[in-house]
């Protein structure tokens, strides 16, 4: 017995199988300074995530692109969720006994 494949994927280059999809645009994150009260949009690379053990200890933070303050902000369930989903690098904290 032999099997035969009907696919029509038969002779398919990488090129046609692509060929409809465009390319992805970057997750950008809005942002506020509370130094400067400057608002911009941040990259996924220019933000980065503290999860630690409470929400008290839980926390984003970057550098404000407009006047250079490092900026500090809580993060609850639902920000953790959209930073690590875009893409943020996340540093989990432990504690010490």
């Amino acid at each position: 017995m032999s099997e035969s494949v009907t696919s029509g994927a038969r002779g398919m280059t990488v090129e046609s199988a692509f060929a409809g999809m465009r390319s992805v645009s970057p997750v950008v994150f809005k942002a506020g300074c509370p130094d400067c009260r400057g608002r911009f949009e941040l990259t996924a690379g220019a933000l980065r995530l503290a999860i630690g053990a409470t929400s008290r200890t839980t926390f984003y933070s970057f550098t404000c692109p407009e006047c250079g303050a490092s900026v500090r902000k809580p993060a609850g369930e639902r920000i953790v969720e959209l930073l690590t989903g875009g893409g943020v690098r996340t540093l989990r904290l432990h504690s010490t006994l």
